[in-house]
């Protein structure tokens, strides 16, 4: 085969390629660092939780508030 034309196929195969497998890696690495971030800064505190309550005009327990940050915390998992 000509060498210009296996050249111009390989560089023409090969920017689509890595086009893909780059958009592949920061897909992932993406969805690592979201993972990480949500889990050094939860959405929602605890002292939040307790002005809700307190909107609703509750006084919530310790237990109530320790419930339910364990769900936020298992459903980021």
């Amino acid at each position: 085969m000509d060498l210009g034309l296996v050249l111009g196929l390989s560089l023409g195969l090969g920017i689509p390629i890595s086009l893909f497998v780059g958009a592949v890696i920061g897909y992932i690495l993406a969805g690592k660092y979201f993972k990480k971030q949500l889990k050094e800064n939860p959405p929602i505190t605890e002292s939040q939780i307790r002005m809700m309550y307190q909107q609703m005009g509750r006084k919530p327990s310790e237990k109530q508030i320790k419930q339910i940050m364990a769900t936020f915390k298992k459903n980021t998992k």
